[in-house]
């Protein structure tokens, strides 16, 4: 009997010690940064021993849970290092900003990569990369700065265009690839535009970056936007780019006078079982040098280009006018090239939700040729 009754009397004792042990009580306090004390909403509240979700933060930083007096509370945000705090009425727990880097996105087409998935398939070339260089053609600006891309200049006539090549030669039907500039598909190359008038150029090689475009761009995709209005505080910038230079032949080709020429011949006669002399040499003379004749020796290329920029909230502008010429070094006066542009891009927010855009181009271009890449046509032959 005396010890059924110890036994009741250890029972209620744990009893009474495991009702006060898990008596709990509403615990009020806030949640704040530890640098400037601003609150952070939507921190969650969970408990430090079962890891089971007791509250959160509202637009304040303030929580209200019910947990015993004493025991551990975890507190969570993103972007913000965990805490862990004793649990009282009225307490304030600081967090730590948690600095982590995001995967960078890409856009392509009308959707975005990641970056780690793309950086290899797109190349880019910003507008401040083509600073201080005497550019008349984009293929140029692309040209040992894309690795991947083949360009190839294949004539020297003035304004001549540039052969690109992104995946190789890929169809007997073209391998050029596919040209698009402001978000419009341009057939026929791009050698309307001025390089000056260039944001940025972006080149997409691989099918999953190209895809967007389908058949069209399995030759690869070059996307082309050209500048728009900048300027902070309504304030108009204006641009003005010029420069002239010469162009020569920087050598050439050894070759034998008048006189060594009849020599040679003469020889060559001799060997055949004619008569000799076959030409007399001594009455030649040193002749004409022909190469001094065909090639100029100082070819003039001209550009000048002045723009005009402004954006405030109401809309922006982008305005533009080019001249670019260049004397070929062969045939003096018989070959050149001239391009006139002018460009206006323009932005108006006709409401805070609706914003109209244009992009006019116009473009003149000239060009005197002389016969090329022939055996008996071409000046040099």
């Amino acid at each position: 009997m005396i010890k059924r009754i110890i036994r009741f009397a250890a029972a209620a004792v744990l009893l009474t010690a495991q009702s006060a042990w898990g008596q709990t009580s509403s615990i009020q306090g806030s949640v704040v940064e530890a640098g400037d004390g601003s609150p952070i909403p939507n921190a969650v509240v969970l408990s430090a021993g079962s890891g089971s979700v007791l509250g959160s933060t509202d637009g304040q930083g303030k929580f209200s849970v019910r947990a015993a007096e004493g025991s551990a509370l975890k507190f969570r945000a993103p972007g913000y290092s965990e805490a862990t705090a004793p649990a009282r009425d009225g307490m304030r727990v600081a967090l730590r900003a948690e600095v982590t880097e995001l995967d960078e996105i890409v856009v392509v087409g009308f959707g975005t990569q990641k970056k780690s998935n793309v950086t290899g398939s797109i190349a880019q070339v910003k507008a401040k990369d083509l600073e201080n260089m005497s550019l008349f053609r984009v293929e140029q600006a692309l040209q040992g700065r894309t690795a991947g891309v083949q360009i190839t200049q294949n004539s020297g006539q003035p304004g001549a265009g540039s052969v690109v090549r992104i995946r190789g030669t890929a169809s007997i039907n073209g391998s050029d690839p596919l040209y698009v500039v402001d978000g419009v598909v341009i057939g026929g190359g791009i050698d309307y535009l001025n390089p000056n008038d260039i944001e940025t150029i972006e080149v997409l090689k691989d099918a999953a970056s190209a895809a967007i475009y389908g058949a069209r761009g399995a030759n690869g995709v070059i996307i082309v936007t050209t500048k728009s209005g900048k300027g902070a505080g309504g304030q108009m910038n204006v641009s003005v780019s010029a420069y002239q230079g010469i162009q020569n032949p920087w050598r050439k080709v050894s070759t034998l006078n008048a006189t060594e020429y009849a020599t040679l011949q003469n020889e060559m006669a001799g060997a055949a079982g004619q008569a000799i002399p076959y030409l007399n040499p001594r009455a030649l003379g040193e002749g004409t040098d022909w190469q001094d004749a065909v090639f100029n020796r100082n070819a003039p290329v001209q550009s000048l280009d002045v723009s005009m920029s402004q954006s405030s909230k109401e809309g922006s502008y982008f305005a533009s006018v080019g001249r670019y010429r260049q004397e070929g070094i062969v045939a003096p006066g018989r070959s050149n090239f001239e391009r006139i542009s002018a460009r206006l891009n323009t932005t108006n927010q006709v409401h805070r939700a609706i914003k109209v855009g244009m992009s006019t181009a116009f473009t003149h271009n000239t060009s005197q040729s002389v016969a090329e890449n022939t055996e008996f046509g071409s000046p040099l032959g």
